[in-house]
């Protein structure tokens, strides 16, 4: 699982995250964003004005993903996470780099652009789970942009499972911990 963290957080927070999900077999990497930041501005602005951190951010993910698959590890069984910042970084990782993922997990987040945005990519999901979850009154991500992005990886071909919390707040739910965890054993038991 590779799992990213949030704006003004480090690996050590989103690994807080696997504590929590007791599964064994599962190896958890977390990268460290420079200065504790994927990219600069909201994941909502001129996509410019997030370079060259995007594109940084985007080639650690992908290095990631790589380092993976030369170890004989198919896609298929990897699921990438992320919370807040490193959920829009996955989402957006995600969408440009399409395929059967184990597993597609979007903590508070959603795809990267400003409104208007469209993700015309013409690769498929070919059925790979997505799970986006987000509190309707989350300061950071309007439940909007869950929805469009949700609707994006429906478009493509994903097993989308959206959920909009009322109340929450910026942090990641028991009931959203629990959904990773049938996902996580879903990947496991898949051969």
């Amino acid at each position: 699982m590779i799992m990213l963290h949030g704006r003004n957080a480090g690996p050590h927070n989103i690994l807080e995250l696997a504590d929590l999900l007791p599964n064994p077999g599962f190896t958890f990497l977390a990268p460290a964003a420079a200065g504790n930041t994927w990219y600069p501005f909201s994941f909502m602005a001129e996509t410019e004005r997030n370079e060259p951190g995007l594109s940084s951010a985007l080639l650690v993910v992908d290095g990631l993903v790589g380092e993976i698959e030369a170890k004989g590890i198919p896609r298929r069984r990897i699921i990438l996470l992320g919370f807040s910042q490193g959920a829009c970084l996955a989402a957006e990782y995600a969408v440009r780099h399409a395929s059967r993922f184990g597993a597609l997990i979007v903590l508070s987040g959603g795809l990267i652009g400003p409104p208007g945005t469209r993700w015309d990519y013409p690769d498929s999901f070919a059925g790979c789970p997505v799970f986006l979850g987000c509190s309707d009154v989350d300061a950071h991500v309007p439940r909007e942009r869950v929805h469009e992005s949700a609707l994006v990886f429906e478009r493509m071909a994903a097993k989308v499972t959206e959920r909009i919390y009322p109340g929450m707040g910026h942090q990641v739910s028991e009931e959203e911990l629990i959904l990773v965890r049938g996902l996580m054993t879903e990947v496991a038991a898949a051969s």
